[in-house]
């Protein structure tokens, strides 16, 4: 440990020399309220009075970023003004004053933030950066190739931290990929300022001389839930980005040379019994792997990636889930920063491009940009096969996804997907497209072929769609949907929840707003969602399952949130799903025969969930979420009576630490008699110290525990239920498991792609449901070095 300890020490002092300031959010403490001096400006741009085209004044002079606003060149920004409320009732008048100060030098552009605060406390802790969601923070939406569509978003809490993204139009803001810049941020007497420098050395925009940016910039107040933007926006329109303001006549943006390496190297060690029958544990040290990443930035609007050897990154487990149906798979983020970057030029409806399928790669390269009008992302690995199969051959993947703009508001793209391994192959083409139509309606689309070969044969052209037509609105609107996947359709490259189904969906919605109430919104929405298997969609029958559901959705006022929702819906037996199983029929207590399990035709199921969710005090946020009723009991096929229990709460003691508590129970009752089929239960708790704003060290423990009783044919004869292998029959005998998992971490980030990490992680298993006599399975130890060169 003391070499490592050595190598921290090290590191932490070339990072501070080399890096600091640049990418720096610093923390401030109180002040005082401006002078009028530090508050003249010669322009300002009201929001409410539609004063949303901008010019900001080009300087020559940088102001330091201190979190004080009173370098004198701040007295010659554009102002932002007049916010508008935008959630949970939008176009109304802000709660709060803001004020958005703007300008820009050759190489940056400069926000500075005056947020007054007079109807309660700031809430403003240190959290790790891109977890700043339960502080008062502002978010600034840059559309720097102003198509209307997409947008980077640079977000600063109220002491300075940091978490940026992207935003594509028709979906969440996406917090993985990294950006660097400078922040910095201070409660005063009057709530807090904060400044910012966004460098264009890191962004892609155009390359004309003289361009035009989209901007919208949103304030989220903690204290009553409210969301407020400088631009009147409504919730319910067809485009987020479509409502933003304009930043006009920007003239000769420079960059420079854009080049960052980033050398990684990784070193583990692992822990094990030597075998089951000696429990005589050894280390084994694992010699250390080095790898790398370089990023160049070819013009303004494109860069070229180049890795080798990538990290997985995974300094923390998955968090657990529980799956409500078997028959959909899950899936989980994508962590490792060569695929994070520029993510937003690979993403593709049904998610056809899933990077973590290229499970380790050798190496890979990624070029993505706007050229020509096209969004280009273009993407080229080799993987290894070791890491999955010791016999097969190392997989190739090549991707590429093109995206247009066409028109006002809408979008066409295509994707090709290209996996090889050895003799066999899986290929998919698709092409889709958003459009807007007048000034409500949204049609989406999508069409998909995938060809594929492996040692069972040949699929050629098994096809995906998927069409999603929207009625935008403040108080009404609908969703309806038409998506099917063939049961041939391969994906390689992509993630498929649930292939060989078809499924229509139409889903109304009501939104009320009430006045002087202590509700501020209600939403109502009843559901219409029908499933069938391919084969019976193609030729027309009834739906597999069919359901009528409900959602009931109130905002109150403080920043509380309720969600009321019902099912009612009928499932079909589906036979694919217990191929293996069979029933053990018994006479006088001897056996008679063995025959195939045969579900009853259609289960009936009905039931509510309520969600109960809190503001985000200034220590304290939760959630509660409480499923009951008649559903499927899919491990013996019959009707059961269920309980879900989810319980999350993040309790902040102090600003420094951070306390994460969550509980998943899933319990099955068989109907027939009340017994126990299945008990799931995962607490986690996390526990963070933010030693200071790029140090933090977090422990994390998981406990997964699984209860399953011997499955019988509960709806029919009650029989023992037998799963068939490849030697005979084995009983359905009862499963009863425990394991816990334990991580610790220390974490040096003074900006994004320089760390420090290193940690320990164990992994223990008991017999018992309950944490009781819990033997060691797996444990390691492992170090992270990471540090990124950039071009002056």
């Amino acid at each position: 440990m003391t070499r490592i300890a050595l190598i921290a020490v090290t590191f932490a002092t070339l990072s501070a020399g080399l890096v600091a300031p640049l990418g720096a959010q610093q923390v401030g403490g109180p002040s005082a309220t401006p002078t009028a001096a530090s508050i003249s400006t010669p322009i300002t741009y009201h929001g409410r009075t539609g004063q949303t085209d901008v010019r900001i004044p080009k300087v020559t002079i940088s102001p330091s970023i201190d979190g004080r606003l009173s370098d004198a060149v701040w007295a010659e920004a554009s102002i932002l003004t007049g916010f508008s409320q935008f959630s949970p009732v939008d176009r109304q008048p802000a709660a709060d004053s803001t004020e958005v100060l703007v300008m820009y030098t050759d190489h940056a552009m400069y926000f500075g933030v005056r947020a007054f605060e007079p109807h309660g406390a700031v809430t403003a802790n240190i959290p790790d950066r891109d977890r700043i969601s339960s502080n008062d923070h502002i978010e600034l939406y840059l559309d720097t190739f102003n198509d209307r569509r997409r947008a980077l978003v640079f977000a600063v809490t109220a002491l300075g931290i940091q978490s940026d993204g992207t935003f594509a139009e028709g979906s969440h803001p996406d917090r993985n990929p990294d950006f660097l810049f400078e922040s910095k941020g201070r409660v005063t007497d009057y709530g807090y300022e904060i400044e910012i420098r966004i460098p264009f050395k890191n962004i892609r925009y155009q390359q004309a001389p003289t361009q035009q940016w989209g901007i919208q910039v949103v304030r989220r107040v903690m204290h009553s839930g409210h969301e407020q933007t400088w631009t009147q926006a409504e919730r319910g329109a067809p485009s987020f980005l479509d409502q933003s303001g304009k930043l006009l006549d920007l003239t000769n943006l420079k960059r420079g040379l854009v080049m960052d390496v980033n050398p990684v190297m990784t070193q583990s060690t692992t822990g094990k019994a030597l075998s089951p029958t000696d429990p005589t544990w050894r280390y084994k040290a694992q010699y250390a792997e080095f790898g790398g990443n370089v990023r160049w930035g070819v013009t303004p609007n494109v860069s070229l990636n180049a890795t080798v050897n990538p990290d997985f990154s995974q300094v923390e487990a998955d968090v657990g889930q529980t799956i409500y149906d078997p028959r959909a798979a899950i899936s989980f983020p994508e962590k490792r920063p060569f695929f994070l970057e520029s993510s937003e030029n690979f993403s593709v409806p049904n998610s056809l491009i899933y990077t973590r399928r290229i499970v380790s790669p050798q190496g890979a390269l990624k070029l993505a940009g706007k050229a020509g009008g096209w969004n280009v992302g273009v993407l080229s690995a080799k993987d290894d096969a070791g890491a999955v199969s010791s016999t097969a051959a190392d997989p190739m993947y090549n991707i590429v996804r093109l995206r247009r703009d066409v028109g006002p508001g809408s979008t066409a793209g295509l994707v090709y997907t290209d996996k090889v391994q050895g003799s066999n192959y899986n290929r998919v083409f698709g092409l889709d497209s958003r459009q807007r139509i007048g000034s409500r309606y949204v049609l989406s689309s999508q069409l998909a072929a995938s060809f594929n070969r492996n040692a069972l044969g040949t699929a050629e052209g098994r096809p995906l769609f998927d069409f999603t037509f929207q009625r935008t609105g403040r108080a009404n609107g609908f969703t309806a949907i038409l998506e099917g996947v063939h049961p041939e359709f391969v994906a390689s490259s992509g993630f498929i929840s649930r292939s060989g189904v078809a499924r229509a969906v139409f889903q109304p919605r009501w939104t009320w707003f009430p006045k002087n109430r202590k509700i501020e919104t209600i939403t109502f929405s009843p559901i219409s969602d029908n499933t069938w298997e391919w084969d019976r969609f193609v030729k027309g029958t009834e739906p597999n399952d069919i359901k009528m559901n409900t959602s009931t959705t109130a905002q109150w006022k403080g920043g509380w949130s309720t969600t009321f929702y019902t099912w009612t819906e009928t499932f079909k037996y589906p036979p694919s799903l217990y191929a293996g199983y069979f029933v053990e029929r018994y006479s006088g207590g001897v056996v008679q025969d063995t025959v195939p399990f045969v579900g009853t035709d259609r289960l009936t199921n009905i039931g509510t969930m309520l969600r109960l969710g809190t503001p985000q005090f200034k220590k304290f946020s939760g959630a509660v979420e409480l499923i009951g009723g008649q559903d499927d009991n899919f491990d013996e096929w019959s009707s059961a009576l269920i309980a879900y229990t989810t319980v999350e709460a993040d309790w902040r003691p102090t600003d420094k630490i951070r306390v994460n508590g969550r509980y998943l129970e899933q319990r099955v009752h068989r109907k027939t008699d009340g017994s126990l089929v299945r008990l799931r239960s995962i607490p986690r708790l996390k526990v963070e110290y933010q030693v200071a704003r790029p140090i933090f060290v977090r422990i994390v423990t998981q406990y997964d525990g699984l209860v399953v009783d011997s499955l019988r044919d509960d709806s029919r004869s009650n029989f023992p239920i037998l799963i068939q292998t490849a030697s005979g029959y084995r009983r359905a005998t009862a499963i009863n498991r425990g394991g816990l998992r334990a991580d610790w971490l220390f974490s040096y980030q003074p900006n994004p792609g320089t760390v420090f990490f290193m940690g320990y992680g164990a992994t223990v298993a008991s017999d018992e449901f309950k944490p009781t006599d819990l033997q060691r399975t797996a444990d390691g130890f492992f170090l992270k070095l990471s540090y990124v060169f950039r071009a002056r």
